[in-house]
């Protein structure tokens, strides 16, 4: 399912190294939303201390947390890595780079330079750690697909993004000069979510649309070319017309992706399909916004970004955990492991969509009539309250089944 060449119990991470992260992002959701109704329509103002605090949640507690947990899985079944010791590494990554997230969340709202200090040293010493296996696990590889090619630029574009933040964090920690302050700002902003988020979603989605959904493949210089063009503009990304080109090639890889699901061999009703296209849509409309130029408009430009992305980890999400749960207990032997849909069915799937799309939209309405960012607040802990539900029923199932059933012996 996840590789031409199927996929090995001895290259697959133990399963709790996948859901420690996707459980710790859920529970960074929620507290998001605890934030949205605690900072109101001040999340709004990109320089206010609400908006960076929660700019940094969401980008880090949730988006990063998610996406490192995934990629401890993909890279083993897509780009064929196989990781030696994923749990110990998985383990000091989750521990430090929670704690760096607090600390970070703690310096922003005390503007204590000890705080900003320990949230460099631990995000840093975290991501880091993390990023350098991976890249030098990918570079031993004789033989690359698009999608490990795309892996090595947006884990590129999140070392930058690191190496970026750091020097930010210093900057406002009073330990490093601030003359080019604005500059980096903009720099790790462009890295962060067009170089690292972005990319990593285009460079997984080449081979996985074509294998959870029967698509076309891409065409190949797509593939071929489309994150490299990207990933090399974003330095300039401050020049006239810069965003512009990012922004057309950006909508035709969601064009391409809305096209190549339309064409999908097993046309059945699949609400992860929905939050794909729900996210291509989101994707197309962010960058027309940011192509605009307009200024007013950048806060529904991050509110659609936003959606973009989480509409896509929501639908790999309830793609790969009922998969690991059911695939790690059949290769234990045991005669009743659950099925996929007995640990997410497709009728939750849909309710969570629902739930997603009402949460964008009061979003978008709170932007004009103030009190809806309550709801948008209250809809935001509903969306990832019933996420971590569903994945810690795959946990208990998961546990259930190794107690209670029957084990085959080979």
């Amino acid at each position: 399912m996840f590789s031409q060449g199927g996929l090995s119990l001895d290259q697959a991470p133990p399963i709790s190294v996948v859901l420690r992260f996707f459980i710790t992002a859920a529970l960074f959701g929620i507290t998001a939303g605890i934030m949205i109704v605690g900072f109101g329509v001040d999340i709004f103002e990109p320089s206010t201390t609400p908006a960076r605090i929660l700019t940094h949640v969401l980008a880090l507690g949730v988006m990063a947390s998610f996406m490192l947990g995934a990629l401890f899985q993909m890279l083993p079944v897509i780009a064929g890595v196989v990781l030696q010791t994923p749990t110990q590494k998985a383990m000091f990554v989750h521990v430090t780079f929670t704690m760096g997230v607090v600390m970070l969340v703690m310096a922003f709202w005390t503007s204590q330079s000890l705080f900003y200090l320990l949230s460099a040293l631990l995000l840093g010493t975290s991501l880091l750690f993390t990023t350098l296996i991976m890249i030098s696990n990918l570079l031993k590889l004789k033989s690359h697909s698009s999608s490990s090619k795309g892996m090595l630029f947006a884990l590129g574009g999140f070392s930058i993004t690191i190496l970026l933040g750091i020097t930010l964090l210093s900057i406002l920690g009073g330990y490093h000069d601030s003359s080019h302050y604005l500059t980096i700002k903009e720099t790790h902003y462009s890295f962060g979510l067009f170089g690292w988020v972005a990319l990593l979603i285009m460079s997984i989605s080449f081979q996985v649309i074509e294998m959870f959904y029967v698509t076309p493949p891409y065409p190949s210089w797509i593939q071929k070319t489309l994150i490299m063009i990207i990933f090399f503009l974003l330095p300039f990304a401050s020049l006239p017309f810069v965003p512009i080109m990012i922004g057309v090639l950006f909508i035709v890889y969601a064009g391409f992706t809305l096209h190549r699901l339309s064409k999908r061999k097993r046309p059945t009703s699949d609400a992860t399909v929905w939050f794909w296209r729900f996210g291509m849509g989101m994707l197309i409309v962010s960058m027309l916004l940011m192509s605009s130029g307009v200024e007013s408009l950048k806060p529904l430009n991050y509110i659609t970004f936003i959606f973009f992305a989480l509409s896509i980890v929501f639908a790999m999400v309830y793609k790969i955990v009922p998969f690991l749960v059911w695939f790690h207990l059949s290769n234990q032997g045991y005669m009743k492991a659950p099925l996929m849909f007995d640990i997410v069915h497709p009728k939750e799937i849909k309710q969570h969509f629902y739930l997603h799309v009402m949460t964008f939209v009061v979003f978008v309405v709170a932007l004009f009539v103030k009190p809806a960012i309550m709801i948008a607040g209250i809809l935001t802990m509903a969306s990832f309250g019933l996420l971590l539900y569903r994945l810690l029923w795959a946990v208990k199932q998961y546990r259930y089944t190794q107690k209670h059933t029957q084990k085959m012996e080979w």
